[in-house]
């Protein structure tokens, strides 16, 4: 197809993509997202699935949204759903919990106690490859808390199948079950090969699902406000800023507090022809919860690449938002 072509048809799938305003009416040419929307159409008319949704953090309204109600593979993310049922098991044997609506709750983050350093051994049956730190380290046990932190920061798939021995797989659904997720769920440890017998995915989640879930997460509403703040601290930790979070311009190892205003907790989840992402953004302006999910061929580079660059777009967009 000639250059020409290709930037006229590209320009046409920019001008039919959905458009938004500021809530302010400040006029920014186009409208909010308007980036975002047009890099994820012209993805989608490439053969990739799409499924993404942002809420403004305090009010929760739906910004934008692709096909967010629909259950795809999200890797991963998934792994969000253990360190739930993690931190709900830390607050509650060490006796810890908060009103949530309190804003010194907000302000604290919880010192570690009785549970949380429970000391668990690894073991061969729960050896993995591919994410995490553990599998290079010489230590064979680590508590609870620091297992969890693991997670949060490389997405450990040692640590998160020593921790699915401790807490059961059950336990873990029945606590999605609890928070109202019907499409969001984490189906199976983690393998460096499934088979037939196991689920053909280790997570699964909705768009509209997990950006709520992260909102509920930065207002202290899964549980109770020291279960979310544990998970929040966990998950502030996470190094993986390549996709939507690339875009925020923040130091992917030391970002736990703010950066020129803007401060972010996030999981991502990657896998074979898989790029997901849920996260909070928050900035001087607004907050924005999202999650996004592509699904692509991954059979050449500049496939996987233009997946990124789209998810980065997004993020840019999102920076704009609460910036």
């Amino acid at each position: 197809m000639p250059d020409s072509i290709r930037r006229r048809a590209r320009s046409e799938r920019e001008e039919i993509a959905p458009r938004g305003r500021r809530s302010d009416s400040i006029d920014n040419d186009g409208g909010i997202f308007r980036k975002g929307f047009a890099s994820l159409t012209e993805l989608a008319l490439s053969g990739v699935q799409v499924t993404a949704c942002a809420v403004d953090l305090e009010s929760g309204k739906v910004l934008f949204s692709v096909d967010d109600h629909l259950s795809v593979p999200t890797a991963s993310i998934g792994k969000v759903l253990l360190l739930i049922e993690v931190a709900a098991r830390i607050s509650a044997r060490d006796g810890r919990a908060t009103d949530a609506g309190t804003s010194a709750a907000k302000s604290v983050r919880p010192a570690p106690g009785a549970e949380a350093l429970s000391i668990l051994n690894r073991t061969a049956q729960d050896s993995v490859g591919d994410s995490g730190l553990w599998q290079h380290l010489q230590v064979p046990a680590l508590p609870v808390a620091d297992l969890a932190a693991l997670i949060g920061a490389t997405s450990d798939n040692l640590a998160t199948n020593v921790l699915l021995r401790r807490i059961g797989l059950d336990a873990v659904r029945a606590r999605a079950e609890s928070l109202g997720l019907k499409r969001t769920l984490l189906l199976d440890i983690v393998r460096d090969e499934r088979g037939p017998d196991d689920a053909p995915q280790l997570s699964v989640g909705s768009a509209r699902e997990l950006a709520t879930l992260f909102r509920r997460l930065a207002r202290g509403e899964i549980v109770d406000e020291t279960t979310s703040a544990l998970v929040r601290g966990w998950l502030s930790l996470g190094s993986d800023l390549s996709m939507v979070a690339g875009a925020f311009g923040l130091d992917p190892f030391a970002h736990v507090g703010t950066d020129h205003g803007i401060a972010l907790f996030n999981k991502t989840g990657t896998d074979a022809g898989i790029r997901s992402e849920a996260g909070v953004v928050t900035g001087p302006r607004a907050g924005v919860a999202y999650a996004v999910t592509m699904r692509f061929n991954d059979a050449a580079l500049s496939g996987r690449l233009a997946v990124l660059e789209s998810m980065r777009t997004l993020g840019t967009d999102f920076l704009e938002y609460v910036f």
